[in-house]
């Protein structure tokens, strides 16, 4: 991937967050609105105030993993376990244990790592990030897990086809070990009955 794509498709990530995060916002504010002129709750109100959270939650999700990154941002521990908190709050849980702040393309990888990881469980569980910007390690851990290894072979390069053949849905494991090739890093995987994990 030339350093052009990477950052073209970068670039048009981030925009494509920004200019959706205000009118998502503007959704939340109009139903406070509506809440202070007396207008009484609702399931309506409530599923409109919950689909307006979940959506803003995931553009800020996607904005780290997606958007363009420079090695001089940082992201705070608090800052992260705030987006992954308001993410992933039904069948699949995120346990950020790292301590400390991470630099905004370190935070990156883990994001997209993070998106890997959580296929391995489809019937939900935990993906918990432990480590430190040395070394972070992404496990998956949940009762029925099936991660697909053509999907995960991306990740260490041996993926037999070419990257169009790679579903949207799954665009995080040709990003990821990508990003890694620029930081000068190399994931690691581990697949199990019982986990499904990733370090670099």
């Amino acid at each position: 991937m030339t350093h052009l794509n990477r950052n073209l498709g970068a670039l048009i990530g981030s925009r494509i967050c920004h200019d959706l995060i205000s009118p998502v916002g503007a959704i939340s504010n109009g139903l406070e609105l509506l809440g202070l002129a007396g207008v009484p709750d609702g399931p309506e109100l409530a599923l409109v105030a919950d689909s307006a959270a979940n959506a803003n939650a995931r553009l800020r999700f996607f904005r780290v993993a997606f958007g363009l990154s420079s090695e001089a941002q940082s992201m705070t521990a608090r800052e992260i376990r705030a987006i992954l908190g308001d993410v992933y709050t039904a069948k699949m849980h995120c346990d950020w244990q790292v301590e400390g702040p991470l630099p905004r393309r370190m935070a990156q990888a883990a994001f997209l790592a993070i998106l890997c990881a959580e296929q391995a469980a489809p019937f939900g569980g935990t993906v918990t990030i432990t480590g430190s910007e040395a070394r972070l390690r992404v496990a998956a851990t949940g009762g029925r897990l099936a991660p697909q290894e053509a999907h995960w072979a991306w990740l260490t390069g041996d993926a037999p086809g070419d990257v169009d053949t790679l579903p949207a849905a799954q665009v995080q494991f040709a990003l990821l070990p990508d990003l890694l090739s620029q930081m000068g890093r190399r994931a690691e995987l581990s697949l199990g009955a019982d986990e499904a994990a990733l370090e670099f």
